[in-house]
C-alpha cells in the first residue's frame, strides 16, 4: 500500500479550472435536495456508492455527513453489508440495492430489471424516484475527481486543491 506523499490532492482545484462546476455542482444538490426523499437516504447511497469504488474520500465525506444528521453508528457501518442488517427501512434497502445495480456489473441480463424498478416504485413515487436516480448520478459525477483527483480524505476542498 502506498501512502500519499503529499498532503495536497493531486490535482489542481477543479472549481479553479472549470469555473462551471460550481454551477454544475449547485444544480445538482438543488436537484437531490426537494425534499422527495429524506437527506439520510441520499447519504446511505452515496456512502455505499463511495463504497463500492474503493473511495476513501467519498467514504470519509458522507461518514461525515450521517453522522452530523445524527445518524447511529450501528447505521453507518452496517452500509457495507447492509443486504443482512436489521437498521434499514424498506424505502432504504430499495434506494442501496438500486446504487448497487447502477455500479456493479450484471453477470446476466439488465443491471436494474423491471422488477427491481417495480420494488423501488413500491417506496417510491415517480418524482422520489427520479430524485433518487438523480442522487445516483450526482455521486457518479464526482466520482471521478474523488478517484483521480484524489482529493484528502477528512479536509474540506478549499483547503486542500492545489491552485
Amino acid at each position: 500500500m502506498t501512502a500519499q506523499k503529499t498532503l495536497q490532492s493531486r490535482l489542481p482545484n477543479p472549481a479553479v479550472l472549470v469555473p462551471e462546476l460550481g454551477e454544475v455542482a449547485g444544480a445538482l444538490f438543488k436537484a437531490t435536495g426537494n425534499g422527495s426523499i429524506p437527506q439520510t437516504t441520499i447519504s446511505l447511497v452515496q456512502l455505499r456508492a463511495g463504497q463500492i469504488a474503493a473511495s476513501t474520500y467519498l467514504t470519509v465525506l458522507h461518514t461525515g455527513n450521517l453522522r452530523k444528521a445524527g445518524e447511529t453508528e450501528e447505521r453507518i457501518t452496517a452500509v457495507a453489508s447492509w443486504r443482512d442488517a436489521p437498521y434499514f427501512t424498506g424505502a432504504e434497502r430499495a434506494a442501496l440495492t438500486l446504487v448497487e445495480a447502477v455500479l456493479t456489473p450484471a453477470p446476466h441480463g439488465e443491471r436494474v430489471p423491471d422488477e427491481l424498478y417495480a420494488q423501488a416504485s413500491e417506496h417510491y413515487d415517480d418524482k422520489a424516484l427520479a430524485t433518487l436516480i438523480m442522487a445516483i448520478g450526482q455521486i457518479c459525477f464526482f466520482l471521478p475527481l474523488a478517484l483521480i483527483g484524489k482529493p484528502l480524505p477528512g479536509v474540506a476542498p478549499a483547503e486542500q486543491w492545489r491552485n
